[in-house]
């Protein structure tokens, strides 16, 4: 257990020089602070102290066994029951086996070698145990657990029994989230040490705001959430801390919002008789209303003289690459150039081409739409850099080559993300850089958003949604294969998908690993919310691949005259173009691909798609795989398969998309299913998980609240003069990286 060194009396000198900013070395001691660094990636005082407890229990509660996860660290409260010190039979020494109750269920502690510790894990006392739970002989146990024991205090005499006793056992004890290494009661301690040492803390909640919200006073907030006496103290204290928590994200975007609109950029407009006009008379369909609407928002973005920072969102199919052509075409109206970054190969392959059937001949040679990746042979790299640099490719489609140094633009006017949750802050900065004066930009995402999600994570960018799908669209139907309950009904599974191929159809078959080998390796694939085996409810077994699925299949006498292929990331860039083309053309009757296939692949004869081990894969992913069937005029079938047990969260989430079409009403779905999401933080920024108490799936009224205030509180002082605290908290609140994101979306 880690040592923690004497605490500095509030009214010291040294607990005077200790503010939110401090170092933990200087309050903890360097070896605890290194040990908290490690364990939590926690540096500061501030950094600490945000670390909230994640529940509260209390002396004369006991925590139920029944329910513990295997493999889990966890924090219990129990009683000893019994206490029993037998020899090892293998070698010396002796095990102390010491069985805990919740009054029900029994779990055992194990020491090795330990026999003193019976002196004090008597039956009858009560404690907090802490370690990793395992099995052994079909009963549950903690090898090695670190433990704290209640023991009334006998310093101010108080008995069992007494009035003190009742209130020393109702007092709540803060259960902090723990590791390994460092149980919650060291973190309690520390986070003592930490307030008895900190001095006067200013209020980064404008006074006005704490006033009318009823808001504690942040230096009771902290000792409220931490240092309970009640139930009431720490609820009123949790809420402030929530709005506070709000409040200042929100006051982060908006700023950053600010400086994004200070940046001058140049105008981008269509003319007369120009590109974008020939484009919109020769097109063979009306835009839909969302369409139009949208396109009308990001024309006047264009025309602005700061930069256009808007995200498009829309169901998978309904046109936002339409959209983004129409924007591009504005922008080479000018004079400009449009790079179009993608997140794969096949992807950016699947963009030029649809950009350039939508362009038509006559303005695609005009316009010149180059493809530039990694893949490319040394002498089209060449032609395409040369096409590019000179202003003759008023429109580039790329990966990540687009971010090389080699690669420079005549006149940047627009970027344009596809995917953004596939790129890396740096990346879409890096090619944001390549403009003389700051580009338009602008993101589209298939992943449809909740408005709260909307909110905290895109608040510095205007948002637009095309809900509308183009007239024409069959609808899809999906079906759970609960394997667990029916394993039965796997054969059928292969049966369904000939049958769709006996009709002049094709079919997707969707695994989550290239292969069976190496499956964990594989998560390039993922997006990066997927769950994954170990998960509750997610099963414990070889996960389908590409590999093993494509032999199964090709020796099953009912695919003996069908053209199969296959399709992955780690095939070169011109084999998957070749499978993509063969089975877009209807040479392939059958397609088994790792989700490289998830957006942008458009083949209008696929009816069916069969995903295996739906569960390996997010909500909003599924509901992405799942449009690339439907597209034509054939109605589509979408077999999501899954060995999770009934009732479990990996069940929940394949069922949830089995039942709804509507995307907006999944993301919102996934994002409680999620429950204790990270949102804004270490998978997007590259830094620690930023949401502590907020919960973007049930805080929106809260954070539409807090965005107001925070609206109010920077037009009035946008440099945040007036309000230095609320400064510091935001300085405090962003670490580089993430500011970062924030800044570069």
């Amino acid at each position: 257990m880690t040592s923690m060194p004497a605490p500095a009396g509030p009214g010291s000198a040294e607990a005077s020089a200790v503010i939110l900013d401090s170092r933990l070395t200087g309050v903890l001691g360097g070896r605890t602070a290194s040990a908290f660094e490690k364990a939590f990636g926690m540096r500061t005082v501030a950094d600490l102290l945000s670390h909230y407890p994640r529940r509260y229990a209390k002396r004369g509660e006991l925590t139920a066994l029944a329910n513990l996860p295997l493999d889990e660290n966890v924090t219990i409260i129990a009683e000893v029951i019994r206490v029993q010190e037998r020899p090892m039979r293998a070698r010396r020494g002796s095990i102390l086996e010491v069985k805990i109750t919740d009054g029900e269920g029994i779990l055992t502690l194990t020491f090795f070698n330990q026999a003193w510790r019976s002196k004090e894990l008597v039956p009858g006392v009560r404690g907090i145990f802490a370690g990793k739970v395992s099995a052994y002989r079909g009963a549950l146990q903690l090898a090695h657990p670190d433990y704290e024991l209640f023991q009334l205090d006998s310093e101010n005499a108080v008995s069992p029994g007494s009035a003190a006793a009742k209130e020393w056992a109702q007092t709540p004890i803060p259960i902090y989230p723990a590791t390994g290494t460092i149980a919650s009661w060291q973190v309690q301690k520390a986070v003592g040490l930490a307030l008895d040492a900190l001095g006067a803390i200013a209020d980064p909640v404008p006074d006005e705001v704490v006033v009318e919200r009823g808001l504690m006073p942040y230096r009771e907030a902290l000792e409220g959430i931490h240092r309970p006496q009640k139930d009431a103290q720490w609820q009123r204290a949790r809420d402030t801390l929530r709005y506070q928590e709000a409040f200042v994200l929100q006051a982060a975007l908006l700023q950053q919002r600010a400086a994004a609109r200070a940046v001058a950029a140049t105008p981008r407009e269509a003319v007369p008789g120009g590109l974008l006009e020939r484009f919109d008379a020769a097109l063979p369909f009306s835009l839909t209303g969302d369409q139009d609407a949208v396109g009308r928002e990001i024309a006047q973005d264009l025309a602005g003289t700061a930069a256009m920072h808007r995200l498009v969102q829309g169901e998978v199919g309904s046109g936002k690459t339409l959209v983004a052509l129409r924007a591009m075409l504005a922008v080479a109206d000018s004079g400009g150039q449009s790079a179009l970054l993608a997140p794969t190969e096949v992807l950016a392959a699947q963009h030029l081409r649809s950009i350039a059937a939508m362009l038509g001949p006559d303005l695609s040679a005009e316009l010149m739409p180059t493809l530039l990746t990694g893949q490319l042979s040394a002498g089209e790299r060449k032609r395409a850099l040369l096409r590019t640099v000179s202003g003759q490719a008023r429109i580039v489609v790329g990966t990540h080559a687009l971010l090389g140094d080699a690669v420079t633009f005549f006149d940047l006017g627009l970027v344009v993300v596809d995917e953004q949750h596939r790129f890396g802050v740096e990346q879409r900065e890096a090619l944001r850089a390549k403009g003389g004066t700051p580009p338009h930009v602008l993101v589209l995402t298939a992943t449809p958003i909740p408005r709260t999600v909307a909110m905290t994570v895109f608040g510095d960018l205007d948002v637009s949604t095309i809900a509308q799908l183009p007239a024409g669209r069959q609808g899809i139907e999906s079906f759970v294969v609960p394997l667990a309950d029916r394993p039965g009904w796997e054969r059928r599974i292969w049966e369904r998908a000939s049958e769709e191929i006996g009709k002049g159809r094709q079919v997707f078959v969707v695994c989550p690993a290239i292969s069976g080998k190496d499956a964990e390796d594989d998560g390039e694939e993922m997006e990066p919310d997927t769950p994954t085996a170990g998960e509750e409810g997610a099963p414990a077994r070889p996960i389908a691949s590409v590999e093993a699925v494509a032999a199964q299949v090709r020796a099953d006498p009912l695919f003996a005259e069908t053209r199969i292929g296959v399709l992955h990331g780690r095939l070169p860039s011109d084999a998957k173009d070749e499978v993509m083309r063969a089975f877009a053309a209807g040479a392939l009757d059958l397609l088994i691909a790792t989700t490289v296939i998830e957006v942008g692949v458009d083949v209008p004869n696929a009816s069916a798609m069969v995903v295996l081990d739906a569960d390996r894969f997010g909500v909003s992913q599924l509901h992405q795989l799942r449009g690339r069937v439907g597209r034509g005029g054939i109605p589509g079938l979408c077999l999501l398969v899954t060995a999770a047990e009934q009732g479990s969260l990996a069940r929940e989430r394949v069922e949830a998309v089995a039942a709804t079409l509507d995307g907006f009403e999944l993301a919102n779905i996934d994002l409680e299913l999620r429950r204790e999401g990270n949102v804004l933080g270490s998978r997007q920024s590259g830094g620690r998980s930023s949401l502590r108490l907020l919960r973007v799936a049930t805080d929106g009224e809260l954070i539409a609240e807090a965005r107001v205030a925070a609206e109010e509180t920077l037009e009035g002082d946008p440099a945040l003069s007036l309000h230095p605290a609320l400064g510091a908290a935001l300085a405090r609140r962003l670490d580089e990286s993430e500011r970062a994101f924030l800044g570069k979306s």
